[in-house]
């Protein structure tokens, strides 16, 4: 297994991932499957911020998770804040794959002189909590009942891990 940049050619195994997600977990406050061509904007959306997305692949080039990051919120003064998610396949998860993706975006960040990475967690996934904090992230906050899915409302936490970047920050 190894990590790569992901590019369109990879949006097919991506969205899998993503559908999979919305179908079994709370992973992504989301009801209805993702389609081909929203994948598209996706993608598009990732070049125009110059936003990284990293696969997790096995030696056959199989996908078997992907983590990106962008904007947070889209307002000038948050522009060295990036929200983060990371997916990994069915059957692939617990493996390591995570710290694998989470690195990368780390190191990633810091090199595009972010200063806080951002993550939204669904409060019961306890998997994803123990992974952000063994990289140091801390609990922000918890937006209680913002979600409703499989019939249950769901509590938002957020992680954040702040950079010792940039070097230089700038106003405007």
């Amino acid at each position: 297994m190894h990590l790569t940049r992901c590019d369109s050619t990879f949006s097919e195994a991506i969205l899998a991932i993503f559908n999979e997600a919305i179908a079994n977990s709370t992973a992504l406050y989301d009801y209805k499957p993702r389609t081909s061509a929203s994948m598209v904007s996706w993608f598009e959306n990732k070049s125009r911020g110059n936003f990284p997305v990293f696969g997790a692949v096995d030696d056959d080039g199989k996908l078997l998770g992907f983590a990106s990051y962008g904007t947070f919120r889209a307002w000038p003064a948050y522009k060295y804040s990036v929200e983060h998610s990371i997916y990994i396949a069915a059957g692939h998860r617990g493996k390591g794959l995570g710290k694998l993706l989470l690195k990368a975006l780390i190191d990633s960040a810091r090199q595009q002189q972010y200063h806080v990475l951002v993550g939204g967690i669904d409060s019961r996934n306890q998997a994803s909590i123990r992974l952000h904090t063994s990289f140091g992230f801390k609990h922000a906050g918890t937006l209680r009942q913002v979600g409703f899915k499989f019939g249950e409302w769901l509590d938002l936490d957020f992680y954040q891990l702040l950079l010792d970047t940039p070097t230089a920050p700038v106003d405007g």
